[in-house]
C-alpha cells in the first residue's frame, strides 16, 4: 500500500474558529525524487514537521547542546520538497501555552543528538502529535529509520557521503516578546564521519529559519 496523505493545509481546518482551538497538521517532505517511484510500496525518504498555530516546527542538527527545533512558514522549509499535508486532530491550546510547551520540549531535542536511526526529525514530529493527540504519525513517514535499524545498507549510497548542517546563533529581535535563535547567514558544508548521521536537515541552504530556545529555570518569568 503506498503512501497516503492529504494536500489540505491547518488554515483550512481553523476557519474562524476561537484562538484557542487549532488543528494540528503533519507536513511531509520529499528528500529525493526517487520518492515518486518508492513511496507507492511505502517506503522513502522524508522529512516532516509539525504545524500548528500557523507556524511549522521541525528537528534538525548542528554541533551545540542546544535546541535543534526549529520553526520556518508552513509547507516552506528550506531544502526539502514538499508532499502533502495530514491532519492529526485537534487541540485547544492558545499560542502562548503552545509556545511554552514547545520550549521545554525543546530542552530533550538538542541539535547535536540528531541520530538518523533513533532520533531523527520524524521522530520529534511523532512525538509531538503523540503529547498533542494521542496519536501517531503515519508509520511510512519514518520507515526509513525502522529500516536502517535493521540495514543500515539500505540507505542510498548519495545520501551517505556529506550534508549540510548549520550552526545556530541568538539573534537579538523577537516576535510577540519572545526570544528565539535564527540561522547566520554564514552557510558552512560538514562531511560526516558517522553515516547514521547523513540525513539532517539542511538548514544552511535557504529560506527563514528560526530555532526555539529551550525554556529553563532561568528564562521561566517571575511570577
Amino acid at each position: 500500500m503506498g503512501a497516503e496523505c492529504s494536500s489540505s493545509s491547518a488554515s483550512e481546518y481553523d476557519g474562524n474558529n476561537k484562538n484557542s482551538e487549532t488543528q494540528v497538521v503533519l507536513n511531509v517532505y520529499d528528500l529525493t525524487p526517487i520518492n515518486n517511484y518508492t513511496s507507492w510500496f511505502g517506503f522513502g525518504v522524508f522529512h516532516s514537521g509539525i504545524e500548528v498555530h500557523g507556524k511549522e516546527y521541525g528537528f534538525g542538527a548542528h554541533d551545540l547542546p542546544a535546541s535543534g527545533v526549529f520553526e520556518v512558514e508552513p509547507r516552506s522549509c528550506p531544502g526539502f520538497i514538499y508532499r502533502c499535508s495530514i491532519p492529526l486532530g485537534r487541540i485547544t491550546m492558545v499560542p502562548f501555552d503552545f509556545r511554552k510547551f514547545l520550549e521545554n520540549v525543546a530542552s530533550e531535542y538538542h541539535g547535536d543528538t540528531y541520530h538518523l536511526i533513533s532520533k531523527n526529525c520524524n521522530h520529534f514530529t511523532d512525538d509531538i502529535s503523540w503529547r498533542l493527540t494521542g496519536k501517531h504519525i503515519p508509520g511510512w513517514v519514518n520507515r526509513l529509520a525502522r529500516a536502517g535499524a535493521l540495514c543500515s545498507c539500505l540507505l542510498p549510497e548519495s545520501l551517505q557521503v556529506s550534508t549540510v548542517k548549520q550552526l545556530p546563533e541568538y539573534h537579538d529581535c523577537s516576535e510577540n516578546g519572545t526570544e528565539y535563535l535564527s540561522t547566520p547567514m554564514a552557510r558552512e558544508s560538514i562531511e560526516f564521519d558517522d553515516q547514521e548521521k547523513s540525513l539532517l536537515p539542511p538548514l544552511a541552504i535557504s529560506g527563514e529559519v528560526a530555532f526555539v530556545i529551550e525554556r529553563t529555570i532561568e528564562t521561566e518569568l517571575p511570577l
